[in-house]
């Protein structure tokens, strides 16, 4: 795969001369042998399949302001924003459990700086939010990490991209700075810049824990009176038409019982569509197969920053003393293409072993 093909090539250039090696191995090495202590854990990546409740973790309510559909980022984060506006009467109903769509194994990657304003100012609310607010309100942790982030330059237009983002970030406080090679080489010795113009490093970027944000999110929008209820899978959205002939949302149906409701948010991820068309609307969104990479443990990894190459469409996640690989391929397989599979079947993890002396990694699939 392509960003495969990309991150590979950064991270073991070690075996080849030249470029400059990721890793000096004339100062660390990484060992031949099976790594005994990790700070990830490998056998747990995979989402544990544990056998559904027989019913819903909570009786439904007969109506509700707002149903929220999708106990994922989107929906925690919506019922949490909803009850915090003073609406307390919203229900969050999620099939499985909290984060057991796709959420529970998304990077959790924060960049603050992006081409557009408005993202900016959110991105900027969502790191407070995760980093400040939801720890005070709840007196839990997020898992929210500020590692910092890199930008990687391969070419001069990306440079000077990067160098806008950077004044763009001065206009709304964030801290940033462009980085030579030599400098970004300082910052992150592993790193091979031989072939970097240079870098954007933004100091308070970080990542945040998927199933701990979830977790906070849901506990504070409960504690202000809204109501979350797992293992509940919804089986039809009832649509009326009013006097004026506008549909209408009616009430929302589940094999457990019916809530009426004038109001849906389709918070579904991958199922956003099926549910769609439960209510007659077509939701343009499509699932693709994505693939990652773990590393074994990485010496000297921790705490380096984490990183992103637009023009390769990758990303190098930092996870305990290893490190998340993730990308996007140019011409990605769609969810339909291959069966319709639940996603945690195209969600594809790929284990790699980098070892000072081989050229090509050892990749282990799960289907």
């Amino acid at each position: 795969m392509a960003f495969l093909r990309s991150a590979v090539r950064r991270m073991v250039s070690a075996v080849r001369s030249p470029p400059a090696p990721i890793c000096r191995t004339s100062t660390r090495s990484y060992s031949s042998e099976p790594t005994r202590e990790k700070g990830v854990p490998y056998e747990k990546t995979l989402k544990q399949q544990d056998q559904a409740s027989t019913g819903p973790s909570k009786p439904l309510p007969r109506s509700a302001d707002v149903v929220v559909i999708g106990g994922g980022s989107l929906g925690c984060q919506t019922i949490y924003h909803l009850a915090k506006m003073g609406v307390t009467n919203v229900v969050l109903l999620e099939r499985d459990r909290l984060t057991a769509g796709t959420t529970w194994h998304t990077a959790g990657l924060l960049w603050q700086l992006r081409p557009s304003d408005v993202e900016v100012e959110l991105l900027a609310h969502t790191r407070n939010v995760i980093s400040k607010d939801l720890e005070e309100e709840t007196g839990l942790h997020t898992g929210w990490i500020q590692n910092g982030g890199l930008f990687i330059a391969s070419n001069k237009q990306r440079l000077d991209e990067y160098k806008r983002l950077m004044s763009l970030g001065k206009v709304y406080g964030i801290e940033s700075h462009v980085l030579s090679p030599a400098e970004t080489k300082d910052l992150y010795p592993l790193m091979n810049v031989d072939d970097l113009y240079g870098t954007l490093y933004v100091p308070k970027d970080g990542t945040m824990d998927p199933a701990g944000t979830c977790t906070t999110l849901t506990r504070a929008a409960s504690a202000r009176g809204a109501t979350v209820i797992e293992n509940c899978r919804v089986t039809g959205i009832q649509v009326r038409t009013d006097d004026l002939g506008v549909k209408r949302v009616k009430a929302v149906e589940t094999p457990h019982g019916t809530i009426e409701t004038p109001c849906v948010v389709n918070c579904a991820g991958v199922w956003a569509t099926k549910l769609g068309e439960m209510a007659g609307v077509k939701v343009p969104l499509v699932a693709m197969h994505h693939a990652y990479v773990v590393t074994e443990r990485i010496e000297g990894i921790k705490n380096m920053p984490n990183v992103r190459d637009h023009d390769a469409s990758v990303y190098l996640r930092l996870q305990g003393d290893a490190l998340s690989v993730g990308g996007y391929e140019h011409n990605p397989i769609f969810w339909d293409e291959f069966g319709g599979k639940p996603p945690r079947c195209f969600s594809v993890l790929y284990m790699c072993t980098l070892k000072e002396k081989h050229t090509t990694p050892c990749f282990f699939l799960f289907d």
